[in-house]
């Protein structure tokens, strides 16, 4: 039995190339916790979780007070019995954003830690679904964006082999959102996906009033569309409207999206790893949806969700968002559109341990003594 014999934590402040505004927030930052654990064979395992633009901190305290601690001399193959064990640990604070934020970033070193060991990519590891998957871009879709930069953005990422791409809504008035979305549809015509996020901005009434004029543009989903909490008023919308309804950034259990799934109040489920407290979790929510024949187009983290809708036979898209372009030394491959998991033992995550060292914020190491 190899057992956790060191675990390092760092945090550092990623900021965003372009800027990302949406019907609620700016991007301001992206601030990243990266834990690497050490077992007592030598191997490590490296992985990551994040925040935007602020919560950083307590992320890191969790981790540094609480978490880090608790896995010294754990057996590290014993990723769910681990999960599950720091989760009533921290009982008190869960479900949580920062209790999850903090799992994930442990739950990811350790499945790279298995990874190494049993030396596979992390998408064969957890399933071996597919090689590549087709994206879809967010980062020319943002709400500041005036209509003709929307509609460049469009033309010129489907001239490249995209198949799909996010328009941000939430504009003053609906009349604002539908022509935004007119030029964009007219431009790249009906092949192409448009996906609409409203980023829980509206109430049941204005979402309804959105929904109807979204059905005249064929949107591939709407994101989003109220507070995440209220799943009655979810399962209204999508009784009122054919437009897919789709959730799950803002979910933090597994239990949260089985009410969704229960009730039929969603049908694309965008379950992100980090929110959800780790790949262990995340697959759960997968296999999940599967079970009630719905897609899983997960949310950001472009480079990590990568190999787990590969690994998933029920994954449509890959959300293109790139967030670690400064801090890896490869960048995810991507042919005609598609983006292809990387064969390399893993994650599939090319680290420059130079550039996080000299961005680092915050450094705590946790060993055995």
């Amino acid at each position: 039995m190899a057992r956790i014999v060191r675990v390092d934590m760092r945090m550092i402040d990623l900021m965003p190339k372009v800027r990302r505004v949406d019907a609620i927030q700016a991007f301001i930052s992206q601030e990243t916790l990266i834990v690497t654990i050490t077992d007592s064979d030598g191997v490590i395992g490296t992985g990551y979780s994040y925040t935007i633009g602020t919560g950083g901190p307590a992320v890191m305290a969790l981790l540094e007070k609480t978490l880090a601690p608790a896995l010294i001399g754990k057996d590290a193959d014993r990723i769910d019995g681990i999960w599950r064990d720091l989760l009533f640990t921290t009982h008190a604070t869960a479900v949580g954003v920062i209790t999850s934020l903090a799992l994930a970033a442990i739950d990811t070193a350790l499945w790279d830690l298995r990874c190494h060991k049993q030396k596979l990519p992390l998408w064969k590891a957890v399933g071996g679904s597919r090689e590549r998957v087709p994206l879809y871009t967010t980062e020319g879709g943002w709400l500041h964006l005036e209509t003709q930069a929307l509609v460049d953005d469009a033309i010129a990422v489907q001239e490249t082999g995209f198949r799909g791409l996010k328009i941000k809504i939430g504009k003053e008035h609906l009349s604002d959102d539908a022509e935004r979305l007119d030029a964009v549809r007219s431009a790249v015509g009906e092949a192409c996906e448009i996906m609409t996020d409203a980023n829980q901005s509206f109430s049941l009434s204005e979402a309804s009033r959105r929904a109807r004029m979204l059905e005249d543009y064929h949107v591939g989903w709407f994101e989003e569309p109220l507070p995440a909490d209220d799943v009655l008023a979810h399962v209204e919308l999508a009784r009122r409207t054919s437009v897919p309804i789709a959730v799950g950034e803002s979910l933090y259990s597994i239990s949260q999206f089985k009410d969704y799934l229960q009730s039929g109040a969603a049908s694309i489920v965008q379950v992100d790893v980090a929110r959800i407290g780790g790949i262990t979790p995340w697959l759960k929510t997968a296999h999940l949806a599967e079970a009630f024949n719905v897609t899983v187009c997960p949310h950001f983290l472009m480079e990590l969700h990568l190999p787990l809708v590969c690994a998933i036979p029920n994954a449509r898209w890959l959300e293109y968002i790139p967030q670690l372009d400064t801090i890896t030394t490869e960048q995810i491959r991507i042919e005609d559109g598609m983006a292809i998991a990387s064969n390399a033992v893993g994650l599939g995550i090319a680290w420059d341990w130079d550039a996080i060292k000299a961005a680092e914020l915050v450094h705590h190491t946790e060993i055995e003594y």
